[in-house]
């Protein structure tokens, strides 16, 4: 008997939903990153001063979720739920809210931290209080997956909720999970991204003891600056990216607006070292080659990559050399810039940037790119936009422990 295959199921984006230190939703977002804004700020806080923090600015969100959300809601989440959830809902609405089957509706929303501020803040009321003056909704909102659960028990996702934790690589993560939950047939629906909300004493204190921060307190708008010589280390940044995923099938018969297709999606780990990215950047380059094997693309087809690019002394050159490797000619932005570095959710926001490059044909600027690297083997774009011809985008997302992510997206 001749042996059939099922052929592989098309995935599209037809929602988008973020809310990050630029903006409060996907358009205004947008907008402000081709303007070439920077949404980096001095910190207004007391334990700047209590814990003589040697950083004293991030990209706190602009819009606070606790403002969108009803009081009563808002109390039970961590502000990183918070964030996913506003996102979320605005990704679902863009989407047109559609009618689905629970039981085909999956939710992949990831974190690298989690709830963290709810984690430190139970602590200081039990050392000061004791146990008694602990919160009860405690463990629910400092658990790593509270956000993918909060939003599958809201939207009626009963196909899973799924959060990877995979440090900075985890948004990009949960999407490639979404991805493929739609590809081996256990969802028709995934809403899938991620959540940071790490702006505190203790993560920003750990971070700098690694040597890992920016310390550009006198100009912290000029603080994130990718592939320039004088980069010294990346700026924390907090936020949400989400993006519906549906097969194409599904969303044709609904008559639903696509954005892109997710056409490919590579994994891969260093094995090197829990910090830092492995030198030779080969897990990268791989993670990179197999989202585009995954897509049955070549490097040549791609024009448009948004890097990682986290503004690091390592880890921007090590990028840049992978990328060269797979996609010598490709346009490379560096978004980071604008943004800081949203941990979990980086990956995830980033893959909204990517969608839209990649359905309006542009690539937004990297800021702050005054002094390139040396014979830097990429083309980055700096300062302003740089409009796209027709082709594939890749969105980079690697993490503390060798965590690499790639995916490649279509405009449809």
């Amino acid at each position: 008997m001749a042996h059939t295959t099922t052929p592989r199921r098309d995935v599209v984006v037809t929602g988008l939903g973020t809310t990050n230190p630029l903006a409060g939703t996907t358009a205004e977002t947008w907008q402000a990153l081709l303007a070439g804004t920077s949404g980096i700020r001095s910190l207004e806080a007391d334990w700047l001063d209590q814990f003589e923090l040697p950083v004293r600015f991030a990209g706190t969100a602009a819009v606070d979720p606790a403002t969108v959300l009803p009081g009563p809601q808002a109390r039970k989440m961590d502000t990183s739920s918070r964030l996913a959830v506003v996102a979320a809902e605005e990704a679902w609405a863009d989407a047109g809210s559609p009618e689905v089957d629970g039981e085909r509706f999956g939710v992949a929303v990831a974190s690298g931290i989690g709830g963290i501020h709810t984690t430190l803040n139970a602590w200081d009321t039990m050392k000061d209080k004791g146990a008694r003056r602990v919160l009860p909704m405690t463990v629910p909102m400092l658990m790593p997956n509270s956000s993918a659960a909060i939003i599958s028990v809201r939207l009626g996702a009963k196909a899973g909720a799924h959060a990877p934790t995979s440090a900075c690589a985890s948004g990009a993560e949960a999407i490639a999970m979404g991805v493929e939950m739609i590809r081996n047939g256990r969802a028709d629906i995934v809403l899938a991204g991620g959540t940071e909300a790490a702006i505190h004493p203790m993560p920003i204190a750990a971070f700098a003891r690694m040597m890992a921060l920016s310390t550009r307190n006198d100009d912290p708008q000029a603080a994130s600056r990718p592939y320039d010589v004088d980069r010294d280390g990346f700026v924390m940044g907090e936020g949400a990216g989400i993006v519906v995923l549906e097969s194409a099938e599904h969303a044709a018969a609904r008559g639903a607006k696509v954005y892109a297709s997710i056409a490919g999606t590579g994994m891969s780990a260093d094995a090197f070292d829990v910090a830092p990215p492995d030198p030779t950047g080969a897990g990268q380059e791989h993670a990179m080659r197999l989202a585009l094997a995954d897509a049955d693309l070549s490097g040549s087809d791609i024009v448009h990559v948004n890097a990682h690019a986290t503004s690091t002394p390592l880890g921007d050159g090590i990028e840049a050399a992978a990328i060269s490797r797979v996609s010598p000619d490709a346009v490379v932005s560096g978004t980071k810039s604008m943004t800081g570095h949203l941990l979990g959710g980086a990956g995830a926001m980033e893959a909204v940037f990517s969608v839209l490059a990649a359905h309006q044909r542009v690539a937004p600027p990297t800021i702050n790119l005054d002094n390139p690297e040396p014979d830097l083997p990429i083309n980055v774009t700096r300062n302003e936009p740089v409009d796209l011809p027709a082709g594939a985008v890749v969105n980079n997302a690697f993490g503390f422990g060798g965590h690499n992510v790639a995916l490649v997206i279509t405009s449809t």
